[in-house]
């Protein structure tokens, strides 16, 4: 059996086993702890559903989510909390700190007012601070959950040094800490469930071995099959990989994370929308504004080119929406103003030919900001 026959054999064992008999959308319905079965097609009775948002299904989950929505990073926010990175970098943060709380809390609020129904949460500190945001109110949100220190990529460099002493880990070894580190996660941040466990993998992904994918989604599967996530997917940013990924695990892969900008543009032919589509796979799309580099401004409140950066920011959402494939792209957002704005975009008209041309040109200035460690942006111009 040559390796392609053996992925192919592995995708049906996995179609095969219990819980995939009874079909994605039935799946995603069970019914976990406190959970409400919210799953059915009633974009009605999605969380948080408000008539002036507009909603997009995610895959073939059954899931209403909707068009813009919450990404977990805050690179910003500092500008809200002054000193609260403390010099130790956006992505770890002072917990504690009331008006970091608060400033989370209140954004959270904001969101739900206006129907904004979902969280990707990909690091610790961003599981921890989502959660408690959430307190007495898990029900209004959808939270996608990665808690990425201890999933993928640092279990990956642990397998390659074992192979490379000559001291192998067992089989099952990757798919057993990931599950410690779902299990952790959730004890940590008191969640009784994940809406959708998101892994985080090597931006690259096809630098993980065969193996090392194959335990990942058994994990997943696993992880459903238990009830602790109620839908499965994985983030990465190698697009060759997302499809092998989606055609070769249909049954596991219900949602990806990845890049898409206000430049992207699919692919006339060999496009990863092609697997997505085909497969009905939910798509939530990262850096929609090129990791802030779009904007001319710092972020803060009393920046002077605020209202030029928010009619930037609603165009890039506009443009990003234009494709139908997408369910929604998921910006950080650091205050409760930035709230309001993205959905403004949602309710604005399709991009005319002037604003076009005008993001166009914006985006082209964007490009030429990226700093070194974004240049890798670039390559997502056509997906």
């Amino acid at each position: 059996m040559d390796r392609k026959q053996q992925r192919a054999h592995k995708a049906d064992e996995l179609t095969r086993r219990d819980l995939m008999r009874s079909g994605a959308v039935a799946a995603a319905g069970l019914a976990v702890g406190g959970m409400q079965n919210v799953y059915a097609g009633d974009v009605t009775k999605t969380r948080s559903y408000n008539p002036e948002m507009k909603y997009r299904p995610l895959g073939k989950t059954g899931l209403w989510i909707s068009e813009v929505c919450l990404g977990g990073h805050w690179k910003r926010v500092d500008k809200m909390v002054p000193g609260l990175f403390q010099g130790r970098g956006w992505i770890n943060p002072d917990l504690n700190n009331p008006d970091f709380k608060k400033n989370r809390r209140d954004v959270l609020t904001r969101c739900i007012e206006h129907g904004i129904n979902y969280i990707d949460a990909c690091t610790k500190q961003e599981i921890l601070a989502y959660a408690e945001a959430l307190r007495g109110r898990r029900d209004a949100m959808y939270l996608g959950f990665s808690w990425y220190q201890e999933e993928m990529r640092s279990l990956s460099r642990q397998w390659h040094e074992a192979m490379k002493k000559g001291k192998p880990k067992p089989a099952g070894w990757i798919t057993e800490q990931l599950m410690a580190a779902l299990d952790k996660g959730m004890r940590e941040a008191k969640l009784e469930y994940v809406d959708l466990w998101r892994i985080t993998m090597h931006e690259q992904s096809g630098r993980h071995a065969e193996t090392e994918v194959d335990e990942m989604m058994s994990a997943l599967e696993k992880a459903r099959k238990q009830g602790k996530a109620r839908l499965t997917g994985f983030s990465s940013h190698d697009r060759p990989h997302i499809k092998n990924m989606i055609e070769t695990y249909p049954a596991v892969v219900q949602v990806v994370v990845t890049p898409y900008t206000a430049k992207s543009k699919v692919l006339p032919k060999e496009s990863v929308f092609d697997a997505i589509i085909k497969n009905g796979v939910g798509f939530f799309g990262i850096k929609p504004f090129a990791s802030a580099s779009l904007f001319k401004g710092d972020s803060s409140s009393d920046s002077p080119t605020r209202d030029e950066d928010d009619r930037l920011a609603r165009m890039a959402i506009r443009y990003i929406l234009c494709n139908p494939a997408i369910t929604a792209p998921i910006p950080g957002i650091i205050n409760t103003q930035q709230v309001d704005n993205v959905a403004k975009a949602v309710r604005e008209p399709n991009l005319n030919e002037a604003e076009a041309k005008e993001l166009s040109t914006a985006m082209d200035e964007a490009w030429a900001r990226l700093p070194d460690n974004y240049q890798w942006l670039k390559n997502w111009e056509y997906v």
